[in-house]
């Protein structure tokens, strides 16, 4: 049956104590919900209710009205609007917010965040494609502590969004995968002021090549994981990440810029890999032996037999789960 209003209105009424509530997938669950929820748990720090899919946008406003101690807050596949963030603003305490696949937001809601909200840690807007560079700007302005930023597929997103971004000196989650305005440029600037980066995503951002690379290579070595697929990095770009002692996993499909003998010699030369994702096309062009010695210093392949997709409109991003993993 799964869970109902009636059922989550009886609970939420009878433990007003609450600090934490997991609401996730409860696609049943309305406006009523919520109202008991904001009324009774004025004390929650915690909410997370991905893909609430009936509650409708004006319950969003309930929360910033009513639960001002939230800390943590997932909304990630929900119909919240501008007017629901502008309100959730108030949470002040907010430290990790999601927001991802929020068709109904833009920059307006986004930007009371970051003037309100300065204890932002954690920032998710996963294909949450209303939002430009004007509220990034906000945010990296007001949340000057912020460690993870997931802008994915926010394809309005240019380096001007970087560049603010880069002022985030303790940035060390950085994704951008389908942004295609994004360029070297931005990403240098990433590497230059936020030197504790240790996850970077770019995938599908085609206008990064190696003039991108040479900066991380040289002020990013704390990085740990990178995705460099469908970027247009080259031989020269991915030897360069060899200078990164930390790297240990790497994901290169569908580099047109790459050969067999550029790979090969980035592979022995990056000494601390753990795991790369290759197509499998690669493994018959590269000798056994190479593949051996890197397994036998303790590094795992991945083969992907994946052809090169064309991007799907941001509102079929359900038909891309492989997007997700």
């Amino acid at each position: 049956m799964g869970v109902t209003d009636e059922g989550l209105s009886s609970l939420v009424t009878k433990h007003k104590d609450l600090s934490k509530l997991d609401i996730t997938c409860c696609r049943k669950i309305t406006h009523v919900s919520i109202a008991h929820i904001t009324n009774s748990c004025t004390s929650l720090t915690s909410l997370r209710m991905e893909s609430c899919t009936l509650v409708p946008r004006e319950a969003f406003v309930l929360i910033g009205q009513r639960c001002h101690f939230l800390e943590e807050l997932d909304l990630t596949d929900n119909e919240i609007d501008d007017e629901g963030l502008k309100a959730i603003s108030r949470c002040s305490k907010l430290s990790s917010l999601k927001l991802g696949i929020c068709l109904n937001i833009n920059d307006e809601g986004l930007t009371h965040i970051g003037m309100c909200c300065s204890r932002l840690i954690e920032l998710d807007l996963y294909r949450s494609a209303g939002i430009t560079d004007s509220s990034i700007l906000a945010i990296a302005h007001g949340c000057t502590g912020l460690e993870m930023i997931n802008i994915a597929y926010c394809k309005d997103i240019t380096d001007s969004s970087l560049i603010s971004l880069s002022k985030c000196s303790k940035l060390n989650s950085f994704e951008s995968r389908g942004c295609p305005l994004i360029t070297s440029l931005g990403l240098a600037a990433i590497a230059v002021g936020c030197k504790h980066l240790t996850k970077l995503d770019i995938k599908k951002c085609y206008n990064i090549n190696d003039a991108g690379m040479i900066p991380l290579a040289h002020f990013s070595q704390n990085l740990r994981q990178i995705n460099l697929s469908y970027t247009s990095v080259t031989d020269v770009g991915l030897l360069s990440l060899a200078s990164i002692s930390c790297l240990q996993s790497m994901t290169i499909l569908h580099l047109n810029g790459l050969t067999p003998s550029g790979l090969a010699a980035s592979l022995l030369a990056c000494g601390g890999l753990t795991k790369v994702k290759l197509q499998a096309s690669f493994k018959s062009l590269l000798p056994q032996l190479l593949f051996q010695h890197l397994e036998a210093r303790g590094c795992v392949f991945q083969w992907r037999e994946k052809v090169f997709q064309a991007e799907l409109d941001p509102k079929c991003w359900k038909l891309q789960l492989e997007d997700m993993q």
